[in-house]
């Protein structure tokens, strides 16, 4: 999507949006809901809806709002799905998740028992 280095704060609505929601409805849900200013320089707030494969971004660029939108065509974001919460992630968070890998770090290698070597 973009380059997350140029972000300062990035924020995950976790659980369930409705992405038919445009830059008024996310810009709302981000004041009203989550106590934030959408307006904040240098931030990037990310939405789900309930089909994992497509998000938006909503970001102040100064002048005016910039929504975006992706949608995977193969494969799931690994959303985290606790209603009403927010979560500041960090750039390698940010990055995990536009990858496909779950924003937690804590994925181990799994290796197969002594009996099947």
């Amino acid at each position: 999507m973009l380059s997350e280095s140029r972000f300062e704060e990035i924020y995950i609505a976790c659980g369930y949006t409705d992405l038919r929601y445009g830059i008024d409805g996310l810009a709302t849900t981000v004041k009203e809901k989550f106590g934030l200013n959408p307006f904040s320089p240098n931030t990037i707030f990310l939405f789900c809806g309930r089909r994992s494969d497509r998000i938006k971004a909503l970001v102040w660029e100064g002048d005016g709002f910039l929504l975006l939108y992706k949608r995977l065509e193969a494969g799931t974001f690994k959303w985290p799905r606790k209603e009403d919460d927010l979560k500041n992630l960090t750039y390698e968070q940010f990055s995990r998740l536009l990858q496909g890998f779950t924003i937690d770090p804590g994925i181990k290698k799994i290796t197969p028992p002594e009996s099947m070597l």
